[in-house]
C-alpha cells in the first residue's frame, strides 16, 4: 500500500490557472484589483487557497451580468474574511442580480431587433425608417443610433 493521497491547501498561480480556465495574467490582474488574494511561499510565489477558485468563477460570471470590477470587489467584499464563505454568502450576494440579468436581456433583445429594424441612426435606408424614424427625427436626441441606446420609437 502506498502513501495516502494529499491534497495540498495551496494552489500555484498555473494550478489556479487551470481549474478556473482563467489565464494567469488574470488571475495576477484579479490580485492587483484586491479581488482574489494569494499568500507569498518562501522563494516568493503566490500561493492561493483552495476557495480563491470559487472566487474566481464569481469574478468571472459576475462579469458576464455586467458587473464592472469595482461592483465586483463591492460584492466581494460582503464575504466574511474570518471564514470559508458558504452557500448562503454566495446566495446573499446574488440576489439582487435578477433585476440586472432582466435589464440585461431587454438590452439584448433591444439589440437584436435593430439587426433587422430601424435603430435610429439616420441612415434612412431601411423601409421601416420612413415609419419609424421619418425625417430622422431620432436626431433631435442626440448622435448615435437613438433607438439601440434606449430612446423610445414613436410606436412604444
Amino acid at each position: 500500500m502506498g502513501a495516502p493521497f494529499h491534497i495540498s491547501k495551496l494552489l500555484t498561480v498555473g494550478e489556479l490557472a487551470r481549474r478556473t480556465g482563467v489565464a494567469t495574467s488574470a488571475l495576477r490582474f484579479y490580485e492587483e484589483r484586491g479581488l482574489i488574494r494569494s499568500e507569498r511561499n518562501a522563494s516568493g510565489h503566490r500561493r492561493y487557497a483552495r476557495p480563491a477558485a470559487r472566487r474566481v468563477a464569481f469574478v468571472v460570471f459576475a462579469q458576464r451580468v455586467g458587473l464592472t470590477l469595482e461592483e465586483i470587489r463591492a460584492e466581494l467584499d460582503k464575504l466574511p474574511t474570518d471564514r470559508t464563505p458558504g452557500r448562503e454568502d454566495w446566495d446573499r450576494l446574488t440576489l439582487t442580480w435578477s433585476e440586472r440579468i432582466d435589464e440585461r436581456i431587454r438590452e439584448l433583445e433591444r439589440l437584436k431587433g435593430g439587426l433587422t429594424d430601424c435603430i435610429g441612426c439616420g441612415c434612412l435606408s431601411l423601409e421601416r425608417c420612413a415609419i419609424l424614424n421619418p425625417y430622422d427625427r431620432a436626431a433631435s436626441h442626440g448622435s448615435g443610433p437613438r433607438y439601440w441606446v434606449g430612446d423610445r420609437r414613436p410606436e412604444d
